[in-house]
């Protein structure tokens, strides 16, 4: 119940760049497949998920860019992995600076466009 209550607070106080990215997956508006956010998995809470697809979605910030925060990154995504889910990455940056591109590029990795 902990990481559910967590991931209602995290769908509330989205970041700038979770809204952009959320405003190109929710509704079923990227090719029909439906996208959940801020979604408990295990001990670990994803910024975006298909089930659908078995895709998770992360945007990272400079945060993510320290040594103790990659070494969480790389152990999350090796759990993630070993439940069957591919995780695509995206940095803040890159949803601010070319949103267009994030959106090809989830095209090739998850429907290979």
């Amino acid at each position: 119940m902990k990481n559910y209550n967590k991931a209602k607070v995290l769908r509330k106080n989205q970041t700038t760049q979770e809204q952009k990215l959320w405003s190109l997956l929710r509704n079923r508006s990227f090719h029909n497949l439906k996208f959940k956010r801020q979604y408990p998995i295990g001990s670990y809470i994803v910024d975006f998920i298909c089930l659908e697809k078995n895709i998770v979605i992360e945007i990272d910030g400079g945060q993510h860019n320290t040594d103790e925060n990659i070494k969480y990154d790389n152990k999350r995504t090796e759990f993630l992995n070993s439940k069957g889910f591919k995780v695509i990455r995206f940095w803040n940056n890159e949803i601010d600076k070319n949103l267009e591109g994030v959106y090809l590029k989830l095209q090739k990795e998850i429907l290979n466009i």
